[in-house]
Parts: C-alpha cells; sequence; structure tokens
C-alpha cells in the first residue's frame, strides 16, 4: 500500500548575479560581460515527508550548465552545513541561459584580466549561494499541501532544418531551396506543481517547459532570459514573494528561435505592442513568453485549486548506471588534430586581446578538439560514461532528472511511457553533453557530433528504459 504522508515544504533563494564583469558561458568565443539586464538567481525547493526520510532538495540554477566538480563540492559542504540531510539528494539543475558566468571547470574560454571576475572566484560565491538556499529551505520547511496540472504555452521550437541533400544545419535557412523539413517536433506542453502553506496560500510553483532560455543568447549581458519575464508577470497576478522554480524538459534540439514565419511573428510582438519598428525584438519575444507562461499558470492554477492535497505519498529514488559512450573513430581524431593544430597556429599569429573574436574562437577550438582527441586515445579503456538520475513521486505527478541535454524525442518517450499523471522531466541536472538521436547523428550538424556528444543513441535510449524502470518502481 501507498503511503500518504504530510507534505513538509520549504523554500528559498539566492542572488547570484556577479558584482563585476565576468566571461560569460554558451558561445565559442569569449564574451566579457557589459551589462546586467536582470538578477541571475538560484531557486531551491525542500520536499519531505514528516520523518524527513523521504526527501529532496530541488534546486534551479540560471547558468548554462552544472559541473560535475560544482556538484560534488555542493554536496560535500552541504554534509557539514546540514548534517540532518542526505547530501546526495541535493538535485541541481540548470536552466541553460547563456548569458551567465561559464563555469570553474573545463572552461575553454581565455582567463581575462582584472577588473573580470576569474571563474574560480565567481564560482565559491555560487558554491556559498547554493549552499545557504538549500540549508535555509531544508530549515524553512512546514507542513504544506501541493497541487498540479498541465498546461500549454508557445516557447520552444525545432532548430535543426534537414535539406534534400541528407544534410541537417543548426539554426540554417528554411528560405533555402533545399529546405525539405524540421529533424523533430516541438512540445509546447507546460508542467506545473504548486505548494501551499497549511492554510492553502500559495507560496510557490514549479514550472517545466521544454525549452532553454536562451532568446538574448549572444548579448554580452547577464541575464536569466525569458525565465526572468516569467517570473515578472506571474508574481504581478499572485505576489511578489512568490517561489517560481524553472525546470528544462528535454530539449536539445529546441530554442526559442523561430526559424520560418519570422516576419508574421515579429509583425504581431508590433500590434501587440511589445515591440517598436525598426528595433531588436528580442526583448518583446521575452516579453510575449513571459505573457504566455503566465497565462498558462494562471489558468491551471485556477483548475488545479479544486484539488489540493495535503497528504500524498513521496518516494525518492536515486539510480547510478553506465551508458555506452559514442566513440571516436580514426578519421574523426584525425579531423580534431587537423584543428587543434591550425588554431594553435592561429592563436600564435593573433595579436588582439583574449577577448577578441579571432584569438577567443581560436583558444576554445583548441581545447574542444583536443578533449575529442583525449577521447580517442581513452577509449578502449573507457567504454561506458556514468550518469546519476533522480526519480520523485509526488502524489500522481513524478520528477525525473538527466544530466544531457536530451533530444525531445527521448523525453517524449519517458513521459508517453510512463504511469504517472504526469512526468515532469529535468535536463541538464549535471555535466551535460547533447544526447541526439538516430536521425540526429544521420544528419549531423551541431549538436550532434563528436566533439559536443558523449553517449551513443543507444545509449539514450537505455535512459529512456532505466528511467521508465525506476519510475514503474515508484507506482508499485
Amino acid at each position: 500500500m501507498d503511503a500518504y504522508d504530510q507534505l513538509f515544504i520549504g523554500w528559498a533563494s539566492r542572488d547570484i548575479t556577479p558584482d563585476r564583469p565576468v566571461n560569460l558561458s554558451g558561445q565559442l568565443y569569449a564574451r566579457v560581460t557589459d551589462q546586467v539586464l536582470d538578477p541571475i538567481t538560484v531557486t531551491a525547493l525542500a520536499l519531505s515527508d514528516s520523518n524527513g526520510l523521504q526527501a529532496a532538495i530541488l534546486m534551479s540554477l540560471d547558468i548554462a550548465i552544472v559541473e560535475d566538480n560544482l556538484y560534488q563540492a555542493a554536496r560535500q559542504r552541504l554534509r557539514q552545513q546540514l548534517p540532518d540531510f542526505q547530501a546526495d539528494h541535493l538535485i541541481l539543475f540548470a536552466t541553460h541561459t547563456h548569458n551567465a558566468p561559464a563555469p570553474a571547470v573545463n572552461v575553454f574560454y581565455p582567463p581575462q584580466p582584472e577588473p573580470v571576475l576569474s571563474l574560480e572566484d565567481y564560482t565559491q560565491s555560487l558554491l556559498q549561494a547554493i549552499c545557504d538556499a538549500a540549508s535555509e529551505a531544508w530549515l524553512a520547511r512546514q507542513k504544506g499541501a501541493v497541487s498540479w496540472g498541465y498546461g500549454q504555452a508557445v516557447v520552444g521550437f525545432n532548430r535543426r532544418p534537414v535539406y534534400f541533400d541528407k544534410t541537417a544545419r543548426m539554426y540554417g535557412k528554411t528560405d533555402d531551396r533545399l529546405f525539405s523539413h524540421l529533424e523533430g517536433c516541438e512540445d509546447h506542453g507546460v508542467d506545473f506543481l504548486f505548494t501551499y502553506d497549511a492554510s492553502e496560500k500559495l507560496t510557490g510553483m514549479i514550472i517545466n517547459l521544454a525549452c532553454p532560455s536562451q532568446v538574448s543568447e549572444s548579448m554580452l549581458a547577464i541575464t536569466a532570459d525569458f525565465w526572468h519575464e516569467v517570473r515578472q508577470e506571474i508574481r504581478q497576478q499572485h505576489g511578489s514573494g512568490l517561489h517560481i522554480l524553472p525546470q528544462c524538459s528535454a530539449a536539445g534540439d529546441q530554442s526559442p528561435h523561430r526559424l520560418y514565419y519570422k516576419r508574421a511573428a515579429e509583425r504581431m510582438l508590433y500590434l501587440h505592442g511589445l515591440a517598436r519598428l525598426m528595433e531588436d525584438t528580442r526583448m518583446a519575444e521575452r516579453a510575449a513568453i513571459g505573457k504566455n507562461v503566465a497565462e498558462a499558470a494562471r489558468l491551471v492554477l485556477t483548475a488545479a485549486g479544486h484539488d489540493i492535497r495535503h497528504k500524498a505519498v513521496l518516494r525518492h529514488k536515486k539510480a547510478s548506471f553506465e551508458l555506452p559512450c559514442r566513440m571516436v573513430s580514426e578519421e574523426e581524431a584525425a579531423i580534431a588534430q587537423k584543428l587543434v593544430d591550425s588554431n594553435r597556429q592561429m592563436l600564435s599569429e593573433v595579436t588582439e586581446d583574449p577577448a577578441g573574436y579571432a584569438y577567443s574562437h581560436s583558444y576554445v577550438l583548441v581545447h574542444r578538439f583536443q578533449k575529442v582527441i583525449e577521447r580517442y586515445q581513452q577509449q578502449t579503456r573507457q567504454k561506458t560514461l556514468p550518469v546519476e538520475i533522480h526519480t520523485i513521486r509526488l502524489g500522481d505527478i513524478v520528477i525525473a532528472t538527466n544530466r544531457f541535454e536530451l533530444f525531445l524525442d527521448y523525453g517524449l518517450r519517458i513521459k508517453a511511457r510512463s504511469p504517472a499523471v504526469q512526468t515532469f522531466v529535468v535536463q541538464l541536472a549535471g555535466a551535460g553533453s547533447y544526447l541526439p538521436t538516430e536521425r540526429a547523428l544521420n544528419n549531423m550538424s551541431y549538436g550532434a557530433t563528436i566533439e559536443n556528444s558523449l553517449v551513443t543513441p543507444q545509449g539514450g535510449q537505455k535512459l529512456v528504459d532505466e528511467t521508465l524502470h525506476l519510475i514503474d518502481n515508484l507506482f508499485r
């Protein structure tokens, strides 16, 4: 029999906006910030049963990726800071904004001189913010209640056009005479989990949707991207103190950028008064997403309010297993070596500063393709990649995490086969790399090439099957 227990819920957040210029992550060249558009944050939600045996702390970070060393350091520090909590039940995941500081581990950007904040120093402050927010959320737990629901909001679009010559191009042109179709589908569904205090006052919400926060990805600015507008819109409706925890569902082949019908969409931004003629429409696009998600939240919250539960099944399972590595071919290793050699030559010839495009781009490529060569040299000894996943059942819903930029197809397989009424798939809960599908590998292009893909599509299916096995056990 499932044990229905009183839920205990705690929230906390921290501002992680750097106070100085910083190197941004997300592009294949260095970008040093020239402004802060809006704050970036970490948000923590602590959930437990009455005795704390079934428990988790979920934490969303407005950064691009959660590196392994950051994860390990956070858990190690939390063991000391919060000894009554099982630290490996701290679950971190990124919104994948391309406008936050790069993590200090496995960073391939050239270091910048003062006054640019070093990534090592930023990582230390980020680590402290993670542990402080986690501790506060856990210690703030009170009797509470939850409800959940499903809505729709157009945010993400498939970003891989396929052409009649059997190739794909990330962000390729769709007005090309060879354009055939978009490689995969899109998911405009939004999963919501609402939390309440004991008197059923709304305290926070999880919002799970299949799109990274990258409308403003090329700007030299710190920003949480469209999640800032989502938070603003929802808090205007439901209170400024409301906690909002974003989750990026499987979206390795998705982005908020339309690849067709762009002029029609821009025209509607003007007609809605969100943008003015001849101006950059990125902020207007973010405003539109904020309004769309907030409206979905309003509609779902109204309906979900008819089914608020103070007691529910809470079960948390963590698992670790190995996925088959994508092997580097001899040809791919040779190409990688040529790219390393040619870009090292470029570095010796470039005289501009380390933040310049030419120098930093070559610097990034040297390090990226050197990693491919190292994989080639080690792959006879290391044929699998260890992964950690978490599955949390809360009543009729499940939250299932993975470390990858997981192509949408895999997420849909999990959702379609899951016994839960709703399944919140959460990607980038760990050091990410793309996990493309078989058809993406056949079409190639960025996201499916050897330097940014560590696991085979067969490994992707194993991830699906192992996740579903854990979910099934939560409902037995």
